[in-house]
């Protein structure tokens, strides 16, 4: 048998010793380096190889200097970065099978067998997509002479394992991804400054966060900052939501507030799944209301920056899982993703966990707004009931009939 033109690739280590990949994709979140750095030492720190593939799929496509081998040093000063140092990237043609095809033989001339992803829901579905083809994709490489019958056999298992890096916290089986909670800060942060204007001129905002499936930044914004009404995919307002915002806004002014918060998801809609706009919430609140109305939309100064202390740590604890994961992992093990469940740090089924985030946009779209706020989690319902009991509804003590010492209802 021919042997392919390339150099061959690096013996495998002994034991249970591995070398290990670490990629960020999709879109960027404070806290990736966290994930990389974790990833990279917790390897050393076990006996293995650490790689960064640079530039998301696309490095393991084009592969070259893209792979490259990282040492303690080298992930020095990371946990404080925001974004991701090793990049990350659109790559149509991993969406492919021949892009899927070098990226395995790239992989294998590197010598990786295991590899773990920080990304959203794409991304890890892309990654067990290549762990399933795996096998496949290394017979062809045989058969088209790219890799020998001997590499095929040193590297026939690949081992997958996600973390979740999104600044939505749009991902079933997890409490908290990987950046929301800086992305959270950095709009509570904004919300704070536009407060100041605000209320200097007495005017209204209409603040438009990210969140096109998921209205948890919108929803957390809206507890942390009292804003006035929300927006968000899961529960859109009711049916005459015009008039009940206006109601609920007028009342707030008669009370003496000075200022008016709307926070908008860019992915709001009503009961009939017709997008709520900003725009729209503005000339609601400039004609009906008579209020100066401004349209501030945060965009990706919500990405940006460094990571909170929370993102800091979870990263951390995260990355330090994920080794563990692959070095426990067989032949047979069903690709995990990491996940944090009431502050402790674990492992879910990957797929199942995709599948899940899936189903709350197949209920919305359903108009099914009541399963999607169940499959979001307790916690989502939770904070939105204290949201609307304590913020949105309006009601002051003067409404509030006494049932007895400590207790009182509000009207409904």
């Amino acid at each position: 048998m021919e042997r392919p033109s390339s150099s061959p690739p690096p013996a495998p280590l002994p034991g249970k010793q591995r070398r290990i990949g670490i990629m960020t994709s999709g879109g960027d979140a404070p806290g990736m380096n966290g994930a990389v750095r974790a990833v990279v030492r917790m390897s050393i720190f076990m006996g293995c190889e650490a790689y960064a593939i640079y530039e998301g799929y696309e490095g393991l496509v084009q592969g070259g200097s893209l792979i490259k081998q990282m040492h303690w040093d080298d992930v020095r000063g990371y946990l404080s970065e925001g974004g991701t140092l090793i990049g990350t990237a659109r790559c149509k043609a991993f969406m492919e099978r021949p892009g899927r095809l070098q990226g395995a033989k790239h992989m294998v001339m590197a010598g990786i067998d295991a590899l773990v992803i920080c990304g959203g829901d794409g991304s890890l579905t892309g990654a067990d997509k290549f762990r399933k083809e795996w096998p496949g994709l290394l017979d062809e490489l045989v058969a088209k002479k790219e890799l020998t019958a001997e590499q095929k056999r040193t590297y026939q298992h690949l081992n997958i394992v996600g973390l979740v890096g999104s600044i939505d916290n749009d991902m079933s089986s997890t409490d908290a991804t990987i950046g929301c909670y800086s992305s959270l800060a950095r709009i509570c942060e904004a919300i704070d400054c536009i407060d100041a204007t605000a209320e200097s001129h007495q005017r209204a905002f209409v603040i438009e966060v990210m969140g096109r499936h998921c209205g948890w930044l919108a929803l957390m914004a809206g507890v942390s900052t009292s804003a006035d009404f929300i927006f968000i995919p899961e529960k859109p307002p009711s049916e005459n939501w015009e008039a009940e915002m206006c109601s609920i806004i007028r009342r707030h002014r008669e009370m003496g507030k000075r200022k008016t918060i709307v926070i908008v998801a860019e992915g709001a809609h009503d009961l009939a799944l017709r997008k709520v706009t900003p725009t729209r919430v503005k000339d609601l609140l400039s004609n009906d209301l008579k209020l100066d109305t401004r349209i501030t939309t945060l965009g990706h100064v919500q990405r940006g920056g460094r990571p909170c202390a929370y993102d800091r740590m979870l990263s951390t604890l995260q990355g330090v899982e994920a080794v563990r994961a692959v070095l426990n992992a067989t032949p047979d093990t069903p690709s995990p993703v990491i996940c944090v469940i009431e502050n402790k740090i674990v492992r879910k089924p990957l797929l199942k966990a995709v599948e899940d985030t899936l189903e709350v946009a197949k209920a919305i779209e359903a108009k099914d707004f009541s399963r999607a706020m169940h499959l979001r989690d307790a916690e989502f319902a939770e904070y939105h009931n204290a949201y609307t009991t304590t913020t949105a509804t309006g009601h002051h003590p003067e409404k509030t009939t006494t049932q007895g010492p400590g207790k009182s209802s509000i009207p409904g």
